[in-house]
């Protein structure tokens, strides 16, 4: 056999696809082991924190390990003398801290103090006599004081002392109270709860000036550090729910708790239902109403939402609104927004249901339209209505997603062009995309966010049930349905109280009540409780 040309061989090098050669990019695989721990450890306990070291340099030192300020330029360790007399240390994170209340009301006012009145080194006479700062507490615990500096305040440190002073000097930025964003209301507060914690608690106390409001701020139960705050009436709150949400927010352990919705999920009773446990809102007031009652409220760092808890489905339907209006007025609200949720449920089914198994119930001129406005269309009725259904919430999802101007736009041009579109390709009929329609605002009736989504895919398997069954199938997934929610609790409570079971209640479940003397809670798990 004969030997290539040398210039073949350098041909053929050039085009080959170097099988042969060891992959050189970089490529992380998931069936690679990882070193972080998958099994997060719970908070420390008190009795097992960690001494502060007495020499400022053995703390510099831990303070330096522990936020690796090789990596980290954030920590910020400034060391001063007290009256020229006492060596310090003030420990913050650049960014988190207010750097102009630090030097003003601790290092200056430290550096400036008479040495002659330095009787006492210790840091709580210093405390009292130095620093003029308004929330200042001592600490003997170095975990403590690293907690302290994640949340934005001032560590300050003292030789010889195994005590730290933790002053509050936290200035980073938050979102000013705006509006409500998915809870509007035409009479009534237009404020809503911001990011920040302690804002938030503050526009609760501004609607409860009452000494028995209590804000208990605990760990999130994430190592990310979060805190939140158990907010309720003592004295008004059921003393066993009370037991039951803390023992309930304690047993969290997670990588990170970010949002009010992370933290629902790990503390309701049935996660696989798809209707919420409890009441997530926006509106201060709606949260000082339902602590009135007896409820519970957790606000957690970070989340401009409140997680109200226990939640029966009459307060899932309910408006911040209806107590502002008039009587009439409120109770016409109510009876327009459960016929709206009744619409939204069961017409697009009760159709379906009509035109496929029970056709001899409709007259002749509606059946003659039904079946006109479907001869071009090449899908079967069923199909054609859960497609409108699924195009439905995805015109949806896409003009909330897509911020500003262009979300209405997309709803426009979803709602309207398309809708039309479709119409004239024949690809829908125009009595399914009205009914449709019909009940996409039926569904927009509903005031929570999450039982709107809850509705809307139940509507897609109602529709499932009603093409196979007919009425039959509609009524038996409606038994089914109000059974599970008459075995589901929230926090004790069941979810369709007070109806089933009944409760004592003086008012009817619909018709808004009289605005008269109420001092008493309305607590429905109380026999006594009036609701």
């Amino acid at each position: 056999m004969t030997e290539a040309p040398h210039g073949n061989t350098d041909r053929m090098k050039r085009f080959s696809f170097h099988f042969d050669e060891p992959y050189s990019a970089f490529e992380l695989l998931e069936t690679e082991p990882s070193t972080h721990d998958a099994n997060p450890k719970p908070n420390r306990k008190a009795g097992e924190a960690e001494e502060i070291p007495s020499r400022l340099e053995q703390v510099t030192a831990q303070l330096m390990t522990t936020f690796c300020a090789d990596r980290n330029p954030d920590l910020i360790l400034r060391r001063f003398r007290v009256g020229n007399r006492i060596d310090a240390l003030a420990a913050f994170l650049n960014g988190m801290a207010d750097g102009v209340r630090i030097d003003d009301f601790l290092i200056r006012p430290a550096m400036k103090t008479d040495p002659e009145t330095l009787s006492e080194r210790t840091p709580r006479a210093l405390l009292h006599n130095v620093f003029p700062v308004d929330e200042i507490t001592p600490s003997e615990s170095f975990p403590e004081a690293v907690e302290a500096i994640t949340e934005g305040r001032t560590a300050l440190f003292f030789a010889g002392q195994r005590c730290c002073l933790l002053a509050d000097t936290r200035g980073y930025p938050s979102r000013s109270v705006g509006e409500p964003k998915t809870e509007t209301v035409v009479l009534g507060p237009h404020e809503a709860f911001t990011e920040n914690l302690r804002t938030n608690v503050t526009l609760l106390r501004r609607i409860l000036r009452r000494p028995d409001m209590i804000a208990s701020f605990e760990p999130s139960g994430g190592r990310n550090g979060t805190k939140l705050a158990l907010c309720y009436l003592d004295g008004i709150v059921n003393p066993r729910l009370l037991a039951e949400a803390q023992r309930r927010l304690e047993r969290i352990e997670a990588g990170a708790v970010l949002s009010i919705g992370a933290l629902e999920q790990r503390i309701e009773d049935h996660p696989w239902l798809p209707l919420p446990q409890t009441l997530k809102t926006e509106r201060p007031d709606r949260v000082a109403a339902a602590l009135t009652d007896g409820k519970v409220a957790v606000l957690l760092e970070g989340s401009p939402m409140a997680c109200v808890f226990p939640a029966t489905l009459g307060l899932l339907f309910s408006s911040a609104e209806d107590a502002a209006a008039r009587r009439p007025v409120g109770t016409l609200l109510r009876f327009v927004r459960a016929a709206g949720a009744i619409v939204s449920v069961f017409l697009p089914a009760y159709f379906l249901a009509l035109a496929e198994h029970h056709a001899g119930q409709l007259s002749g001129e509606v059946l003659s339209v039904v079946l006109s406005s479907h001869v071009m269309v090449f899908l079967p009725l069923p199909v054609e209505m859960i497609f409108l259904l699924l195009v439905f919430q995805l015109v949806r999802e896409a003009g909330i997603r897509v911020p500003g101007v262009v979300g209405h736009a997309i709803g426009i041009i979803g709602g309207l062009l398309l809708g039309q579109a479709a119409v004239a390709a024949h690809l829908v009929s125009t009595v399914a995309l009205i009914v449709v329609a019909l009940a996409g605002l039926g569904n927009f009736t509903i005031p929570d966010y999450s039982t709107q989504l809850c509705i809307a895919y139940y509507r897609v398997a109602l529709c499932v049930v009603a093409a196979l069954g007919g009425f039959l199938g509609i009524g038996s997934m409606t038994l089914v349905t109000i059974a599970v929610l008459c075995s589901v609790k929230s926090f004790g409570v069941p979810m369709l109280s007070p109806l089933a079971p009944v409760a004592n209640a003086v008012r009817p479940f619909l018709v808004r009540g009289k605005l008269g003397k109420r001092f008493a809670p309305e607590d429905i798990m109380n026999a006594e409780g009036r609701l």
